[in-house]
């Protein structure tokens, strides 16, 4: 018998979400409907304020979607309990603009916290690993320093680590260029681009950061809450601005 199809890791249709109750209720995304396939860098623009960061969390399980159908990894999360919700975190890896580092922890420590979820790696395996990656991002040397020995771009470096150290399905990021200086902020990008790419995962990005658009496989327009039309080049999201 052929083998069944892989479900698509990012699977949203007819999706709407809303803010507030009652006469405050305010509707803030508006029958969003796309898919992502594995292995895609998808490349999410739009102004402050259009929804971005709002479906960047519903796709990683940080609320529940309220309206509509939203399959990630093959589980619907439309109206998931808070239990389904923390199973579901367990497959993402994510990358935000504040690194979100421990400063009492040491490199290190805070990329094996990405692993402590999964209870059935030992600890040798763990530090294994983390030791690993570290090194795979360029910080070999730098396993024991803290957070305040470290540059902007160095910290996001130790972040992307700890998002990608259990080789998740899903990474999800938020502006993770936004701090950071245009060598610092490529050197980045290309290093998710990198990784993601050896491991197979599926990257859903947001940025207003027309230097990197280039890494995207694709790049969807969220304006207004409403999914525009696909731009399929740099320049076009430039002109468009």
């Amino acid at each position: 018998m052929p083998n069944a199809p892989c479900p698509i890791p990012i699977s949203i249709k007819n999706l709407h979400h809303y803010f507030g109750h009652g006469k405050l209720r305010k509707q803030v995304l508006f029958n969003i409907n796309l898919e992502i396939n594995s292995g895609e860098i998808i490349i999410m623009t739009g102004p402050s304020g259009s929804g971005k960061t709002t479906l960047l969390t519903l796709v990683g399980g940080l609320r529940s979607a309220q309206a509509g159908s939203l399959r990630i990894l093959d589980r619907e999360l439309c109206g998931a309990s808070p239990r389904e919700l923390l199973a579901a975190r367990r497959h993402n890896g994510y990358i935000f603009q504040a690194h979100n580092l421990h400063g009492s922890l040491t490199v290190l420590q805070n990329v094996k916290m990405g692993l402590e979820l999964h209870q059935q790696i030992e600890l040798p395996e763990i530090l294994m690993r983390s030791a690993q990656i570290l090194e795979q991002v360029g910080l070999g040397h730098c396993l024991h320093y803290y957070p305040d020995q470290l540059s902007g771009g160095q910290k996001q470096r130790v972040a992307i680590a700890r998002a990608l150290v259990s080789h998740p399905p899903i990474v999800l990021a938020d502006e993770p260029t936004a701090a950071l200086d245009s060598q610092s902020g490529r050197d980045v990008v290309n290093l998710m681009q990198k990784l993601a790419k050896e491991q197979g995962c599926t990257i859903l990005m947001v940025t207003h950061d027309n230097r990197i658009l280039d890494i995207a496989d694709r790049i969807v327009h969220l304006e207004d809450g409403k999914l525009k039309p696909k731009i399929k080049t740099q320049q076009s999201i430039v002109n468009s601005q």
